[in-house]
């Protein structure tokens, strides 16, 4: 089959690898008909994430159509049409009988490098890494999807690939981000980050009735398709958030801070630029400055939410202004399973329609190139969907054209 395989970084080839199998009797076989790229794929495509190696198949958002399915899959037949939730659970641990699927106990088979970096093992996630189970990803023909009922959602007859495909991960993740939150009446909520997982976030804080959402970010197109959505933008090349937000809330400053860049935060100022002064030189892993603004705008007793990904260590945070000020943090993977069916009955219903932030369509032959243009923020890139359909059907037209004429 084809898939996206990693190389080194910002190094990524399509290439032939060889088909999955199944492994375990609770397996199924998917053949992808769409996946993404994410936000937290250029973490991979950057080099910043640990673990992992040469060789490894990308990708954590698809769809697909089942082939094949282990002895022990009941719920599940040859033809269902599915999309795959990104966090690999069991369904029946401590942790995934308590919905937090993101946290279970069974489906990291690499376990001791997670143990060692953070004190706890999570769950296995779709190429990412080895530190999270070494899982192949989705950027491929096919994959191989562990635990799969509890892993695939069908998807029902009157909703396309496409408007199913952001279940996978960036739509429950926005709104999970929300719901940590605690975005309720009247409330201002700030958003960090206008990629995908912000967009998203924006368009779950809406359902809760807030008085304002306020996007920050520094793209163009960005910017504009959150003010198309409804949010007030600043853009923080021109606006200091520090200063705008209190403005934008008479001083007393956000109820809800989200923050949806997280280790890769760009910006300006004395913090910015110490930020990326230690990264370049590996003193610190991660770029915080996106935090740091999110306490300190955030209102005296209120809540940062962290969606977008950490992967290691962090300086110079704001911990007395967290501390002073009473603030509440909850971050962590999407529980992506908890939200899958509800947020599906909002697709279905006409409550929104996910497919607004593509901008992109290619097939899977083209990912690396998708990728740059991506990670350049390109020809306003800010959604790739990728058709590994599309790639088998341009691989048979190039056999059949290099084909000898069967003589008569």
């Amino acid at each position: 089959m084809k898939a996206l395989v990693f190389h080194g970084k910002m190094d990524v080839r399509v290439e032939t690898v060889p088909d999955p199998q199944l492994l375990n009797p609770k397996d199924a076989i998917v053949q992808v008909t769409r996946t993404a790229i994410c936000g937290s794929d250029l973490h991979l495509y950057h080099g910043l994430m640990p673990a992992l190696e040469p060789g490894d198949i990308l990708g954590h958002e698809f769809t697909g159509v089942v082939l094949e399915v282990g002895s022990k899959v009941r719920h599940l037949k040859k033809g269902d049409r599915v999309v795959v939730p990104f966090t690999i659970s069991c369904g029946n641990c401590f942790h995934c009988k308590k919905h937090e699927y993101s946290l279970c106990d069974n489906s990291n088979t690499n376990p001791t490098l997670q143990e060692a970096a953070y004190g706890a093992s999570t769950a296995g996630l779709y190429g990412y890494t080895h530190m999270l189970g070494g899982y192949a990803g989705g950027q491929a023909e096919f994959v191989r999807v562990p635990f799969a009922e509890v892993g695939c959602l069908k998807i029902p007859d009157q909703v396309s690939d496409e408007r199913a495909l952001f279940l996978s991960d960036i739509f429950p993740t926005g709104f999970q981000a929300v719901e940590n939150a605690g975005v309720g009446e009247g409330d201002t909520v700030a958003v960090w980050g206008c990629g995908p997982v912000g967009l998203f976030a924006i368009k779950s804080a809406q359902m809760f009735g807030p008085e304002k959402v306020i996007a920050i970010d520094g793209v163009d197109e960005r910017l504009e398709l959150a003010r198309k959505i409804g949010a007030v933008v600043v853009d923080y090349r021109t606006e200091n958030p520090l200063t705008r937000i209190p403005e934008l809330t008479g001083g007393r400053g956000a109820d809800c801070c989200i923050d949806a860049v997280g280790m890769e935060s760009h910006g300006f100022g004395p913090g910015a630029i110490y930020d990326k002064a230690k990264h370049l030189l590996r003193l610190q892993t991660d770029r915080p400055n996106v935090l740091r603004q999110a306490i300190q705008t955030c209102r005296k007793g209120g809540t940062v939410s962290i969606p977008g990904v950490y992967g290691g260590l962090i300086d110079k945070l704001n911990l007395g202004s967290a501390f002073g000020k009473g603030l509440t943090f909850k971050m962590g993977q999407t529980h992506v399973q908890k939200y899958m069916k509800p947020l599906l009955e909002k697709i279905v219903n006409g409550e929104i329609d996910p497919t607004f932030l593509i901008t992109h369509r290619d097939s899977l032959l083209d990912a690396a190139e998708a990728y740059r243009r991506f990670s350049d923020k390109e020809d306003g890139c800010i959604k790739v969907v990728l058709d590994p359909l599309m790639a088998s059907r341009r691989v048979l037209e190039a056999v059949e054209a290099t084909a000898l004429p069967v003589a008569p």
